[in-house]
Order: C-alpha cells, then structure tokens, then sequence
C-alpha cells in the first residue's frame, strides 16, 4: 500500500501572475486544495520539498497530508504543471479527501517472473500496453502497484484485464472494457510490424 506523504504550505493572501511569479523567486510554489464541499483554499510550498515527494514515483497515487496553519487536510494530488524549458514546478492542485472516501488513481502495472516465462527466455519480447491502470480504490488502501506474473507464458499469449488479479476492495474505472494489458510478441513478428510502419511512412 502506498505511504501517507506529509508537506508542509503556508496560506497565501495574493493571488494573480505577478504573486506566484514572487513566490517561485523565493523557492515557493503556488498550489491550491479544493474539494468535499468547501471553499479552495490557496497555498504555498516549498519547491525542494515538493520536487522530493514527486521523486518518490507514487506522487500522484499517495494521500498527502497537507500541514497548514497549525490543522492538517487529508489530500490527492491532482496536477502539478512543470515549465516547459526547466521542469520545474509551477503549481500544484491537491484535491480533499476524507480517509474512507473513494478515488481514482492511475497504478502503474509491474511484470513479475520474465525468467518463468518459456517465450521470453526463446527470444520473445514483452509488449507493454498499459503501463498504468486507473483504478477507484479507498483512499486509505491506495495500492503501491500492480504485479502481473509472467510465469508460463509462451510466445503469443496475452494478458487481459480478466487475468489480474487486483487488491481486495478496488475496481478499474473502465470495467467494461477487457483491456489488452501486455502481450509476448516474436522478435521476428515486431520487426515485421516495424517495417511495415517504415513503408507505410
């Protein structure tokens, strides 16, 4: 299960350009926390600390706890725009979240056992659909990953949202659709797709 992530905001009382440019000058950057009801409420935090929770690689699937004026707010992460030349981050929306409440988030799939799998050690190659899946989930049992198992597997075979087994209480999104997640290809079959790619260019 993923971990609770903490940062720390301070409320800002400007909004508009040439506050948020003033705040990013000293290291801040602007964000907001919105939803369940209640009034958006607008705050700053620190760059360093914020770049480290999005180096984690779960950001976006973590609860955060956002600390500001003494009371803590249980959040999602919903967005966070870079700038298009540094990467660094401009703004940031967190979304308020009760503790049992139900959420979306995108859970990035992992692939497990590729030394079990007979295509794989014949030379086949795991083709990767979905790297992710959006899943609605507690949000106090927010899933780390998805572990898909490649034992067995032959050249061929494919991997299908039927075939995951996910964690107890969450369900994808988009049931209704079998979603191809992975499939074990020939090498000889995606160099004959890739050239075909080549001429039709």
């Amino acid at each position: 299960m993923s971990e609770q992530l903490q940062l720390s905001a301070e409320a800002r009382d400007r909004a508009g350009k040439g506050a948020s440019r003033a705040l990013r000058r000293e290291g801040r950057v602007p964000a907001v926390i919105y939803g369940m009801n209640e009034e958006p409420e607008m705050v700053h935090v620190e760059e360093k600390l914020l770049n480290k929770l999005l180096g984690t690689g779960h950001f976006f699937n973590s609860v955060v706890m956002v600390e500001v004026g003494g009371k803590t707010v249980r959040t999602l992460p919903k967005d966070v725009a870079f700038h298009p030349v540094s990467d660094r981050p401009l703004h940031a929306d967190f979304l308020r979240v009760s503790e049992h409440a139900s959420v979306h988030v995108n859970v990035p799939v992992v692939f497990a056992n590729e030394e079990a799998s007979p295509g794989i050690k014949r030379g086949g190659v795991l083709n990767i659909v979905a790297h992710e899946l959006e899943l609605i989930v507690d949000a106090a049992e927010i899933p780390d990953e998805i572990s898909v198992d490649l034992t067995g597997l032959e050249v061929g075979a494919s991997i299908h949202l039927h075939d995951i087994s996910l964690p107890k209480g969450a369900k994808v999104a988009h049931e209704e659709q079998d979603i191809t997640i992975a499939t074990i290809v020939a090498p000889s079959a995606l160099k004959s797709s890739e050239s075909e790619v080549a001429e039709g260019e």
